[in-house]
């Protein structure tokens, strides 16, 4: 997970991932199939570890909670110490050209699952009245999951979390009343 997360789907070599793991190449194969479904394996990975803190804001009571929870979730794991700068949903395929075709397409599924997921969550604040009726859930969803892309690309150039903090907090500042 750590190397697709930090080199990217192109960028992780066989030699790369068998020497993180700790095998050989016979032995990957064996285990996961091809790099393609080693990566599906280390984003599915990626989703219950660094990224899971995507499922807890669904669980905050409030929509606006959900949203800071996400974005400070998003600032946290973009900048967290011992780990790769960024997002593997991210920067895992953005440079991909057609032999990652694949990856990048299951991160762009990924990344649409998330949106849904946020989508959903919002309907449900419209419907018990935590939002206002003429709020968009989709559009909501597509701007959170926008600013906490652009935080990770941000992360992985160098930008520090306090600063990361301060773009989460001031998007937070737009976000409709109840």
């Amino acid at each position: 997970m750590r190397v697709f997360w930090g080199q990217g789907y192109e960028g992780a070599s066989l030699t790369d991932l068998t020497h993180a793991m700790g095998i050989t190449r016979t032995s990957m194969y064996a285990a996961f199939g091809n790099k393609e479904d080693l990566f599906r394996k280390a984003l599915d990975r990626y989703t219950e570890g660094p990224a899971s803190y995507g499922a807890r804001a669904l669980q905050e009571p409030t929509a606006r909670q959900v949203a800071a929870a996400f974005l400070d979730g998003s600032v946290r794991a973009t900048t967290r110490p011992g780990c790769p700068a960024g997002c593997l949903g991210v920067q895992g395929a953005l440079a991909a050209g057609d032999p990652g075709s694949d990856a990048r397409d299951a991160l762009i599924a990924w990344r649409n699952e998330h949106t849904s997921l946020l989508r959903d969550r919002f309907r449900q604040a419209v419907d018990k009245g935590d939002l206002p009726p003429d709020a968009d859930p989709e559009l909501l969803a597509r701007y959170l999951m926008t600013v906490a892309n652009g935080i990770a690309v941000q992360a992985a150039g160098g930008t520090a979390r306090d600063d990361l903090q301060q773009v989460a907090d001031m998007a937070l500042r737009s976000w409709p009343p109840a």
